[in-house]
């Protein structure tokens, strides 16, 4: 009987080793497959660096300049990198910086967060346009992290983009996000294509504004929302 019984305490101790050995290659297979997705990724990322570097590389050349001189040499791999930061909101969502910042509050008045600084990429000329980004919302039993308001800017800035479109994607993003009872965003910016080029008005601002819901609706709520934004 004694050996029985050693002998179920012996088939479950390797039980225990077996099951722990498994455990470690179900762990082992997920890192194994998680570094193949980032060296795919990375290999993707390597590749596309190296075609942005080589179009830099011919727009210096077509442009009159040696690409060989000391001061050009990196140039173009330095631009590369730039614009792959610069346009970065391509690789970035509003539900993975969201999911775990979204909480139940029993709250309903107006939320602002205001002068949120914007630099964005014009899409008609590829030169910069900058400034103030203004966002209020009402919220419907739940409010968000404050500075994901912020990282909302952030990705929909770092694209090509035009004003009046990037002031409808935030709203949107909130609106859908939150469900609130109204978004209102306004944006402030100085367009470089104005300044540098064209035109060349050095003091001009375009403003742009969307308004949702209650912001739409009702024009006091609108109204006070615009009074403490002049602030």
């Amino acid at each position: 009987m004694e050996y029985h019984h050693a002998s179920k305490m012996n088939v479950a101790a390797n039980g225990k080793i077996v099951t722990k050995y498994l455990d470690v290659c179900s762990e082992s297979k997920h890192s194994d497959s998680c570094r193949e997705e980032k060296g795919s990724k990375d290999s993707e990322d390597a590749a596309r660096l190296s075609c942005i570097e080589k179009s830099y590389s011919t727009i210096l050349t077509e442009l009159g300049e040696d690409t060989d001189r000391e001061g050009l040499l990196r140039t173009p791999l330095r631009a590369a990198k730039a614009m792959q930061f610069l346009t970065k909101g391509y690789q970035e969502t509003t539900q993975a910086i969201l999911n775990d910042a979204i909480f139940d509050e029993n709250h309903d008045e107006m939320v602002i967060v205001k002068d949120i600084d914007l630099f964005s990429l014009c899409e008609h000329h590829l030169v910069p346009f900058f400034g103030k980004v203004h966002i209020a919302y009402l919220p419907n039993k739940k409010v968000v992290g404050l500075s994901k308001l912020a990282r909302i800017v952030e990705i929909y800035s770092r694209r090509l983009q035009v004003q009046e479109r990037l002031s409808k994607q935030i709203a949107t993003a909130i609106s859908e996000a939150l469900e609130p009872a109204g978004v209102a965003v306004v944006i402030e910016a100085v367009h470089m294509c104005m300044v540098m080029r064209g035109v060349q008005k050095m003091n001009s601002k375009t403003v742009t504004s969307v308004m949702l819901g209650a912001f739409q609706e009702d024009p006091k709520t609108r109204e006070e929302f615009l009074a403490l934004t002049r602030k």
